[in-house]
Parts: C-alpha cells; sequence; structure tokens
C-alpha cells in the first residue's frame, strides 16, 4: 500500500506577494501583466468571489475586479520560494515529482517509519513552510496520484485531506466526470450523452460498454474511477529541451525590431545550458503572431553547442526565413538536448575560442546579474534578462490534464 501525498502551494505568486509586502494582506490581488493584452499569472483568494482566475485575460479580470491591486510579476522572488519548499520536500523523501513552482507529489511510503502516518508527514510539511516561509499549502493523502490530487484542490485553501485505500471509491462517486484525468469538454459532453454525470457512473459502468464507446479510453476512465492509478512518483525527469520565450506588452513588426529579443533569448538559452553542462544542435524558433497563429522553424547545426553567438545565428537564420512582415506577439528560443554520448578522438579537441569569454560572462553575470555584461545590441533594447525568468526550469514537469 502506498502512500502518495500531493502537495500545493495556495495561490503561490499572489502570497508571495502578500508575504513580502505586507499592506497586500487581506486585499483583492492580482498578480499580471499588461492590461489590455496579458493574462493573469495569479490571483489571491480575496479576488476570486468576483470571477478571477489564473490565465484569464488581464482586460476581463480588471473589467470584473476593478478594486484589485495589479502587480507585475517577479519571478526571480517566486523561484526563490519554490527552492525553499522543496528543500522541505527534501527532508522528508527523495521521491518528488515536480509538475510546476508550485505543486508536486512526494511518495512518502518508506517514511512513515521516521517521521510517523502520512497524514501526519504532510501535516509536518505545510507547518513547516508555514513557519518557515511564511506561505499558505494544501496537501492530499492517498495511496494512488490521482487521488491525491484531488484530495488537494478540494482541501484549499490552507488545508489537507486524506482519503483511504477503503474510502477511495465513495469519495470519488459523488465528483463530476471532469474530474477524471483525460476528460476534456469533448470526452464530457460524449459521457453526458451517455448519461454518466459523475465519476460514480462511470465507476458502475461495464468496461466493454465504455471501450465500445470511448475507444482505449473507456478501460483507462473506469480503472480512475475505482481510484486504480498504477503510475509512480518519478522524481525529476530530464529535461528534452531548454528554452526561453517572451510575450511583448505591444506587438512588434519587422526583424530588425526582433532582433534583440531572439538575441536576448538565445544567450539565455546558452547559459542555462552551461548551468546544466548540456549541448545541443536541434535549435527551434517559435513565434506567435497577433492573431494568435503560432509558426515553428527548427534547425539542425553541425555540432552540438552551448554558446549563445551561434544559437543566435541560427535562430535569426530562421527568423528571415519564417517572418512575413507581419505583427508578432511572442518570440521564443529552444535546444533540444543532444543524448548521444560525444565521439573521443585519440587526442582531445581544443576547446572552443568562445568557451573561455562565455566562462567569464557566466562568472560575471552570476555574481553581478545577466545585465551586468551583454551585447551592446540588447543593452539598448528591453529585451528581459535571465534574472528576470529563474522560473524557467530545464526539467519536464507538465502535470497530467484532468
Amino acid at each position: 500500500m502506498r502512500a502518495i501525498i500531493h502537495v500545493d502551494m495556495d495561490a503561490f505568486y499572489a502570497s508571495v506577494e502578500q508575504r513580502d509586502n505586507p499592506a497586500l494582506k487581506g486585499k483583492p490581488l492580482i498578480v499580471g501583466g499588461h492590461a489590455q493584452r496579458g493574462v493573469v499569472v495569479a490571483a489571491s483568494y480575496e479576488v476570486r468571489p468576483f470571477g478571477v482566475r489564473s490565465a484569464m485575460p488581464m482586460a476581463r479580470a480588471v473589467k470584473a475586479a476593478p478594486h484589485a491591486i495589479v502587480v507585475k510579476p517577479r519571478f526571480p522572488a517566486y523561484a526563490e520560494a519554490s527552492e525553499q519548499v522543496f528543500a522541505i520536500f527534501e527532508r522528508y523523501t527523495p521521491l518528488i515529482e515536480p509538475l510546476s513552482l508550485d505543486e508536486a507529489f512526494l511518495d512518502v511510503t518508506a517514511s512513515v517509519g521516521l517521521f510517523g502516518a502520512p497524514s501526519d508527514i504532510a501535516r509536518r510539511i505545510r507547518k513547516d513552510i508555514a513557519d518557515e516561509l511564511q506561505l499558505p499549502s494544501s496537501a492530499g493523502i492517498a495511496t494512488v496520484k490521482f487521488v491525491a490530487k484531488i484530495a488537494s484542490d478540494l482541501a484549499k485553501p490552507n488545508g489537507q485531506r486524506e482519503v483511504r485505500a477503503e474510502e477511495t471509491v465513495a469519495f470519488l462517486a459523488g465528483l463530476p466526470v471532469s474530474r477524471l484525468w483525460g476528460v476534456g469538454p469533448k470526452t464530457e459532453e460524449a459521457l453526458q450523452r451517455a448519461g454518466l454525470k459523475t465519476i460514480g457512473d462511470v465507476s458502475t459502468k461495464d468496461v466493454a460498454w465504455l471501450e465500445q464507446r470511448l475507444g482505449t479510453s473507456g478501460r483507462h476512465l473506469w480503472e480512475l474511477a475505482q481510484g486504480i492509478d498504477a503510475r509512480d512518483v518519478v522524481p525529476d525527469r530530464a529535461a528534452k529541451s531548454v528554452g526561453a520565450e517572451d510575450t511583448f506588452e505591444e506587438d512588434l513588426v519587422g526583424v530588425e525590431a526582433l532582433k534583440p529579443h531572439i538575441h536576448a533569448q538565445a544567450l539565455r538559452v546558452a547559459r542555462r545550458l552551461r548551468r546544466a553542462g548540456v549541448q545541443g544542435r536541434v535549435v527551434q524558433l517559435k513565434l506567435k503572431l497577433s492573431d494568435f497563429t503560432l509558426l515553428t522553424r527548427r534547425t539542425t547545426l553541425r555540432e552540438v553547442t552551448d554558446d549563445g553567438q551561434t544559437l543566435y545565428r541560427a535562430a535569426l537564420e530562421l527568423l528571415e526565413r519564417a517572418h512575413e512582415g507581419k505583427p508578432i506577439r511572442l518570440t521564443g528560443v529552444s535546444v533540444q538536448l543532444d543524448e548521444a554520448p560525444p565521439q573521443l578522438g585519440l587526442f582531445p579537441a581544443a576547446p572552443p575560442r568562445t568557451a573561455k569569454l562565455n566562462a567569464a560572462m557566466d562568472r560575471i553575470a552570476e555574481r553581478f546579474g545577466s545585465k551586468a555584461i551583454t551585447m551592446a545590441d540588447i543593452a539598448g533594447s528591453d529585451a528581459p534578462s535571465d534574472d528576470a525568468h529563474r522560473s524557467e526550469r530545464p526539467v519536464d514537469k507538465t502535470p497530467p490534464k484532468r
């Protein structure tokens, strides 16, 4: 019998802002960008009764809660708080699967002998976070990941809920089918048409009946409805790519206007590659037009690299080929990591001429910030620095779809 805890920080970015600025405590707070084109990054619980939610367009959020206080996101502060939260997790188990900066699954099966019952461990973790970081969190405790995630959702804010193995089916039965992982609007509509409105309705149906109507996902949904979820907690899966992207407050037109941003993104990616000790050869450029059309272009370099100028030249070539003169709202540069081990020759190859320069720039950036030394075209632009994007981790933390 496994013991799995899902810990989720409550309104994480907004809670960090309220902690760091006591004047914001208890106030309706929106963390977000441009009032007309940005999105809500986080919404405090005080502003949620007005219908404001994360990922909502800022224009709609401000209209729904005109009295709310709006602050711009401070990603370095959130990244630092996240590192402190995960350090607390590590006191209780090494089996931690991050889903994002502010939530994770913890397998504490082997920790019970040291720290007590799973619910006690969750309580200790939340107390440590509250006492040391002055931040609220919620937790769900169950024998499977799927149920632990739902339990933490229902425990919010600042609470915890345990679902014992023998309680699992009854706990799930009354919940809407939309709570099942993998059920989107179309599947939910199909289930509703079939008379299946709750998870309990799905659990009582014959598997063959579900498979006939839903294909292979029929069995998957039936197993979830029964509380069957064999997936393990997988600690920090290795990244497959490293990237950086920015959404502009105003659309940009023309290659010249985009160059400093592409350059800055290439340098940010290169710094992260060197920091992680990895390299890549497949460079991808991402462009989002003002009408939200998404364009991606990629090229493969002859040699693996972690050099920002090399990445910039490749991305710029892709930009010049892909750009059609239309307004651009977002650009991004990413590098697919090279998984093949380097071939060793009889004599070790000399390091590239840029290696010493990159190492020196990295040391300066680490000590004084990435804006302390940069390229001339970036220095005169408003392209964000790497310091403002510490939350962009080169780790796959995509949560399962629900």
